[in-house]
């Protein structure tokens, strides 16, 4: 049986350790639905699924199951973390104790 779409160089091999933790993600109630998010693209990616299969079954755009697939490869599970980010423009800063 042949998928339709393109191929595409981006595999993705897991070692055992990474795959139980990224099932555990996929049951876990504490973390951030995010996360379990983009571990789920991981783990279907690492399945020899196409992005673009990926990209409909966990409703996220194909550029992005690109952007987690490849910080996933330079930094294995830490990669799918989201960088903190910067306050907004003109938002308070809390001031420290006085």
């Amino acid at each position: 049986m042949s998928t339709r779409g393109r191929r595409t160089r981006l595999a993705i091999t897991l070692s055992e350790e990474h795959r139980l933790e990224l099932e555990a993600w996929q049951r876990s109630m504490t973390i951030p639905a995010g996360l379990a998010r983009r571990g789920r693209v991981i783990l279907l990616l690492a399945e020899g699924l196409p992005v673009c299969h990926v990209s409909e079954r966990v409703g996220m755009e194909r550029r992005h199951v690109y952007k987690w697939a490849t910080r996933f490869l330079a930094h294995h599970l830490e990669g799918l973390r989201e960088a903190p980010r910067m306050p907004a423009r003109g938002a308070p800063v809390q001031a420290a104790d006085r």
